[in-house]
């Protein structure tokens, strides 16, 4: 029998769909079923689910007759399920990697028949509140009846936080009531009927909080819908004979519930909210314990008494005065937090200091990449390949706050600016980077650093920059050196690479001439990894694919554009997805590790973090002056030269060599004669191959498989 069914109701979700259900199947615990209930989705939602059922027969798809909304939705799941446990998962929200086999192995300790997992909340602008209930949760016994410890109710009255004996919900025939707020009247019943509940306090659900779709922020008479589910829940309690405790700590969560949908100003409409009120106000006396209830403190404390008096007028005045404080509180904080985040920097450093003094760790190898935008590029590569060979290092990446959300799973990491962090640096006995490392980090004996720079370079870099102001900025080229004074090696991809960096870092290291790590896997690639690569995009089989990607310029307004993608892709003609990749500069953070859906003409590919899947993906690729032209040369496929502000880039910028005398294939000036390129074929004519493969002779002789290896061979094992 299957341990575990996750029931997932599927309605407008296409934008979310496909993270829910790879962080389902990407899962280590794999002995578990999908119920994917299609709601009757009117978007692509539908097609998504098809493609995952066709390629893996742990999803099954239900279609609902017709749309019934998600409490009914998750009762036909639960009609087709076989699982011994049951989870409600939502599909807007995704699993926490791990997440499945430590409930399982929660489950099996406990004999649990409910589950309470922790959780956070992913904000639609970036921000993660974490562990939401991590406290509450940690402290429950390691089984219980809600009787025994009636806390458990104050957990955020949810579905998806719960994983369910299959057998006690058919005891007990419980299934969602129709209408909004549908988890009240399942939660509460079921929590007072389980005899044995336990918790996992550990996050497993990313609780995605949306700016637009969800119910919350909907503004309606639908949520006067609220007050049946608690109707329905306070007859179902009151059948389970529960006591005076439980019924006060019901109480109290019913009436803290109707003032949250009240003072929402995106829920119940203006003219509604007396009439709200007043149903409130009686639902209080209807269901007011005899033997009273705990009064919460604060704002709600105020809400909760003029709420009892049946005070409209004075609740008003009262809410927007304690909103006024509030928000009164959240200004005058600002200045606090920029001291604070000062301070907390200083006690960061202080403690990094007092780490400098404790012994290097030549068992712990430190990785990061692009100022901490995630685990990528050589840094990668190179952390693979030493898993393979030095398994007794253990590798540990960096990344930035808003970034944890794109992390490989299995992928142990620090945040930036923790405890933790610091301690790490200081430790550390090899630290691995594309980019240097800040500059309050110190070099210590015993520790090997490696740049491994992140492209070959066209446009000057370094002490080169100092007279092409345009590109130098108003960089500290002493503090560049100085973080450059820490390599003890720097790796490159060829003799043009080695020759300007000993120009660009007039500093002391051993130069590791190996080819890049990173092109490892394009130089080993088949068809299948082609194809593989493909599927991951969403791209139907037999589309061409061209791959656009520009680089930064310096001198431009960030966001605009040097190419007409809208005519681009109409040149293109029907047969071909065009991949649109914007320079990581200007890639916010939440779009970071998205996954885009490869069914359309134009595709933003900008947030997708694994760069080599794009490139095999592509079957041309069309840039300006992105170091890309040199890793995607490594595949020997067609390439196309988009200048049309050579001159410009030239004289600005500054160059190590004439990209127009040496290309790596078709060379365009302007958007007619890009178009024309295609349309004619001439990107992948005799003229374009031969210079591709001169382009090919100079940069990628070292690009054989093996660059990685040769790197952790010197550096992790010292052989020469």
């Amino acid at each position: 029998m299957t341990e575990l069914s996750i029931v997932l109701p599927v309605y407008r979700v296409q934008g979310y769909l496909r993270q829910c259900l790879d962080s389902l199947l990407s899962q280590s615990f794999t002995d578990f079923e999908i119920v994917a209930v299609d709601d009757c989705s009117p978007d692509y939602s539908g097609d998504i689910l098809a493609e995952y059922a066709a390629r893996d027969p742990r999803v099954r798809v239900v279609t609902a007759p017709e749309n019934v909304g998600l409490g009914r939705a998750r009762n036909l799941g639960l009609q087709h399920a076989v699982g011994t446990y049951v989870w409600f998962v939502d599909s807007d929200d995704w699993l926490a990697t791990g997440a499945l086999a430590a409930v399982v192995a929660r489950l099996r300790a406990t004999e649990a028949d409910v589950l309470v997992v922790g959780w956070d909340r992913v904000h639609w602008n970036g921000p993660v509140e974490a562990g939401s209930a991590k406290s509450l949760l940690a402290a429950a016994p390691r089984v219980f009846a809600a009787e025994e410890w009636p806390r458990i109710l104050n957990a955020l009255h949810v579905a998806w936080n719960r994983v369910i004996r299959r057998d006690l919900l058919l005891k007990l025939g419980l299934e969602f009531a129709p209408g909004w707020y549908e988890d009240v009247s399942f939660t509460f019943p079921l929590m007072l009927a389980a005899r044995r509940i336990s918790t996992l306090s550990r996050t497993c659900v990313h609780y995605r909080q949306r700016r637009t779709g969800a119910i919350t922020r909907t503004v309606g008479d639908r949520h006067f819908e609220v007050f049946a589910h608690w109707d329905h829940t306070m007859a179902l309690c009151a059948g389970a004979g529960s006591g005076a405790k439980v019924r006060g700590l019901l109480f109290r969560r019913m009436i803290w519930h109707y003032m949250r949908v009240l003072c929402h100003d995106a829920r119940v409409p203006r003219g509604s909210r007396r009439r709200f009120f007043r149903q409130a106000a009686e639902q209080y006396h209807r269901y007011l314990p005899s033997g009273g209830f705990p009064l919460p403190r604060g704002g709600d404390g105020i809400r909760f008494r003029l709420l009892a008096r049946g005070a409209y007028r004075t609740f008003r005045v009262a809410d927007l005065l304690l909103r006024t404080v509030r928000r009164a509180q959240r200004v005058s904080a600002r200045p606090r937090r920029r001291l604070a985040r000062r301070g907390k920097q200083a006690l960061g450093y202080l403690y990094y200091q007092l780490q400098l003094r404790l012994p290097v760790d030549r068992s712990l190898a430190l990785y990061a990449a692009y100022w901490y935008r995630g685990v990528s590029c050589n840094p990668a590569a190179i952390a693979a390949k030493a898993a393979e060979l030095v398994p007794q290092v253990r590798p540990l990446w960096v990344v930035g706050p808003a970034r944890v959300g794109a992390v490989p799973p299995g992928t142990d990491y620090v945040v930036a600016g923790t405890a933790r962090y610091y301690r790490a640096i200081a430790r550390a006995g090899y630290l691995i980077n594309n980019v240097n490392w800040p500059n309050h980090l110190r070099k210590r004996r015993g520790t090997r650093h490696v740049m491994t720079h992140h492209g070959t370079p066209l446009k000057m870099m370094g002490m080169d920059q100092l007279d092409y102001p345009a590109a130098a900025g108003a960089g500290d080229f002493a503090a560049q050196m100085r973080r450059a004074d820490r390599w003890d090696f720097s790796v490159t991809a060829n003799a043009h690479t080695t020759i300007a960096w000993e120009r660009a870092y007039p500093c002391r290291y051993e130069t590791l001439e190996v080819g890049y790590p990173r092109n490892d896997r394009l130089a080993t690639a088949t068809a299948g990894d082609t194809a593989a690569a493909r599927a991951r995009l969403g791209v139907d089989p037999g589309r061409r694919v061209v791959l656009y990607l520009p680089t930064h310029r310096e001198w431009r307004p960030k966001g605009s554009h040097v190419l007409d993608v809208e005519r681009f892709a109409e040149a293109l003609g029907p047969d071909t997805t065009l991949l649109v990749r914007a320079h990581y500069f200007y890639v916010p953070a939440e779009q970071a590790g998205r996954v885009p859906s490869g069914r359309r003409r134009i595709v933003d590919v900008s947030g997708y973090p694994v760069l080599e899947d794009l490139y095999l993906a592509a079957d041309v690729l069309v840039t300006d002056y992105s170091s890309a032209m040199f890793d995607f040369a490594v595949l020997d496929r067609p390439l196309v030269i988009y200048a049309p502000d050579w001159p410009v880039y030239r004289e600005l910028r500054g160059v190590y060599f004439d990209l127009m005398a040496e290309p790596p294939g078709a060379v365009a000036t302007d958007e007619d004669e890009l178009f024309e390129t295609f349309r004619s074929g001439t990107y992948a004519g005799v003229a374009a191959t031969d210079r591709r493969s001169a382009f090919r002779d100079r940069f990628c002789y070292l690009d054989d498989g093996g660059a990685a290896e040769r790197v952790v061979r010197r550096v992790f094992l010292a052989e020469p």
